[in-house]
């Protein structure tokens, strides 16, 4: 199978973007632990996770024709289970994210991969000495499964913590790793693709009108396995009081989904997406 590596040149156009984003100093004025408590109290039970998009495009790694192009759309949902806080100041939720690949320019619009991602999940907020909101850490269990049987079946079970904290100025970082098990039969090599962790970054070029954000995942091996996931989102609405956004997305690597994960990816994708704000606490006021 040929392997696709990133460039010299994309790693040196991402080690650009990256410094420069994490030279800027300062930050947005924090919440306090009262202030945060009571944003907690008052939020929806229900509320968006991740990202909800469509957005359809093209390789840049193979010809383009309908058999390669394609569709891929997320929803993806919150659910807290309780307002009351637990010990230690924690609070109990769960997340349900479908992640789907379709081939809407082939005859009868199949879908080639659909993959599924619930978690039920424990949060806790830190503060510093001034009270002043530093991160947000969350301990999950999950499961993901492209919910078929036979050789095409793929799935995996995952204890994950996450820490989302700012990094910069105008700047989020989410820092992830996982405990893997429940993997080996049907996907024995996944981690050599999907490794133990990931890095994401999402800055604020413009508030409410413009936003960039990059994710990075490495295999296990030496070598260039992974991938990196580049977005960016522009807000063409005069008003954006429900986060809709057009998003162009760039993904290169491996593992984009589970049923062929061991294939090399470089897709760009542009389309509509009405963007998470979970983590708006981090933002400032």
């Amino acid at each position: 199978m040929k392997r696709f590596q990133l460039s010299q040149l994309q790693l040196l156009l991402l080690s650009i973007i990256i410094t420069a984003v994490l030279s800027v100093k300062g930050y947005s004025q924090s919440y306090t632990k009262g202030e945060f408590r009571d944003s907690i109290a008052n939020q929806p039970y229900f509320s968006i996770h991740k990202d909800n998009y469509f957005i359809t495009g093209v390789p840049t790694n193979k010809t383009i024709d309908r058999t390669t192009a394609n569709a891929k759309y997320q929803i993806s949902f919150k659910q807290i289970l309780t307002r009351s806080r637990l010990p230690w100041d924690t609070y109990l939720f769960m997340t349900y994210t479908q992640k789907s690949f379709w081939n809407i320019y082939k005859e009868s619009f199949p879908f080639s991969d659909i993959n599924f991602n619930p978690s039920i999940a424990v949060g806790k907020a830190f503060f510093d000495k001034k009270d002043k909101l530093k991160g947000i850490a969350n301990l999950s269990f999950e499961h993901e499964s492209n919910g078929r049987d036979s050789i095409f079946s793929r799935s995996w079970n995952r204890l994950s913590l996450e820490y989302t904290t700012n990094v910069a100025k105008n700047t989020i970082g989410r820092f992830k790793v996982w405990l893997p098990f429940g993997y080996k039969e049907g996907n024995p090599d996944l981690l050599e693709y999907a490794g133990l962790g990931q890095i994401n970054l999402s800055h604020i070029i413009k508030p409410d009108k413009f936003f960039f954000d990059i994710r990075f995942r490495k295999g296990l091996n030496l070598d260039l396995k992974g991938s990196v996931r580049t977005r960016l989102y522009f807000n063409p609405f005069d008003n954006n009081i429900s986060n809709q956004y057009l998003m162009l997305e760039w993904f290169v690597g491996q593992a984009e989904g589970m049923l062929n994960y061991q294939q090399s990816q470089s897709m760009i994708r542009l389309g509509y997406v009405i963007r998470t704000n979970e983590f708006k606490w981090l933002s400032g006021k």
